[in-house]
């Protein structure tokens, strides 16, 4: 993988281990020579994750809508490259477009929107990237059950289980990450397997 795109949170909890994972994740990243491509903003766990990838010396690639973009303290203006687009959705595909995997850390709705879209997408075979969910301090505890409740109860084909790959150590992540293999996308089934 040579570009990650990251999904995170643009607030700032008062637990200081959230920042301090968001800049560990940077900083490996970097260290491994995978570039960052992420939502382009200063604030929260996104500043951190590419505060910490810059200062490692890595690439890091901010994707920010329009009418973020205009705010000064807002908009990630040292970042390697400064995509500005019009919307969520224009964002979204260059994230795709941009990176070789997706890599969630904790956050809130616009993550969660981020994340169940590269999912999605993964499914139906828009693409066959790997989609990695950190479960950093037991934050996704509940998503990860549900998840299994949506296996269980067979509103995910078994294919298509394991597409959310999921861990609570970030090097094992992305281990499992770069070993990803394809599954068999919903645009090239059978009716039968539908």
């Amino acid at each position: 993988m040579k570009r990650i795109a990251v999904y995170c949170g643009s607030a700032t909890p008062a637990d200081p281990r959230y920042l301090a994972l968001a800049a560990e994740t940077g900083r490996t990243l970097a260290e491994r020579g995978i570039g960052v491509v992420y939502g382009g903003g200063t604030r929260g766990l996104m500043g951190a994750v590419a505060d910490a990838a810059l200062a490692a010396g890595g690439e890091v690639i901010g994707v920010i809508p329009e009418a973020l973009a205009g705010t000064p303290e807002v908009a990630h203006h040292g970042c390697s490259e400064l995509h500005i687009v019009t919307g969520m959705h224009q964002r979204k595909q260059a994230f795709t477009d941009l990176s070789d995997g997706f890599l969630t850390l904790p956050g809130g709705v616009g993550t969660m929107d981020e994340l169940w879209e590269a999912v999605s997408w993964a499914q139906l075979g828009y693409h066959a990237k790997p989609v990695g969910l950190l479960n950093a301090f037991g934050f996704y505890d509940a998503l990860l059950a549900f998840n299994r409740h949506m296996v269980d109860t067979g509103f995910i084909r078994p294919v298509h289980a394991g597409i959310l790959i999921a861990e609570t150590e970030l090097d094992l992540l992305l281990t499992r990450m770069a070993a990803h293999e394809p599954h068999v996308p919903i645009f090239q089934m059978t009716a039968q397997d539908l």
